[in-house]
């Protein structure tokens, strides 16, 4: 999709997994040099040479560190550069947030998951509004907007979109059971309120660090 609008551009995809970037190299191969794949975390992200824009979606919430998250997209642009980008907000989730924490707290699956912090950091506008003039952006605007989702699914939605991080330090034999446990909490019918956190901003003429 970004190909089509950049009909001279040429696109640079990052992911931390490598077997993703392995299947996104195979998937899109036809596409030549115009795209290519970088396997690494966004937090040690290092380019070449820095780029005219940054586009996200869904990614920067499951990132602890949003201060160092934004100094390396901002050393990654131009200057004038736009940075756009969409993830979870404050209150995102919220009720299968609350579903999850009951579910690890239960006897069978609290060894698991001790001392273990949540995978999520969902921040709010004013929050990042700060951290991204602080690394170095102007134009900076944030807001928050909601979205409602009524699975077919629940079950398979959940594993599937908000359970991985969790059900990777259980054992197999009891990763149904725990997925089982979380929407078991969950009202019926289930619904997702999902808060999603909008990031508007242009590189300044100087990276802060």
């Amino acid at each position: 999709w970004l190909l089509e609008r950049l009909p001279r551009g040429r696109v640079i995809g990052v992911d931390g997994s490598e077997s993703m970037v392995a299947e996104a190299r195979r998937a899109l191969a036809a596409y030549g040099d115009r795209l290519a794949f970088i396997h690494s975390d966004l937090l040690e992200l290092e380019l070449d040479e820095p780029v005219d824009a940054v586009f996200s979606n869904a990614t920067f919430h499951w990132i602890a560190d949003h201060d160092r998250l934004f100094a390396r997209l901002r050393a990654a642009l131009k200057p004038g550069a736009p940075l756009v980008a969409q993830c979870g907000g404050e209150g995102n989730v919220a009720e299968f947030e609350a579903a999850i924490e009951h579910a690890i707290a239960q006897p069978e699956f609290a060894s698991f998951f001790a001392g273990w912090p949540t995978p999520y950091n969902f921040v709010g506008p004013a929050e990042t509004e700060k951290r991204l003039r602080n690394a170095g952006f102007e134009d900076v605007r944030c807001w928050l907007e909601g979205k409602t989702i009524e699975p077919d699914s629940p079950r398979d939605f959940a594993a599937a979109v908000g359970l991985a991080p969790h059900l990777e330090r259980l054992p197999k034999q009891q990763r149904d059971s725990f997925v089982d446990a979380v929407v078991e909490r969950l009202q019926n019918p289930v619904v997702f309120h999902y808060v999603r956190l909008n990031i508007d901003a242009r590189a300044g003429d100087r990276a802060h660090d």
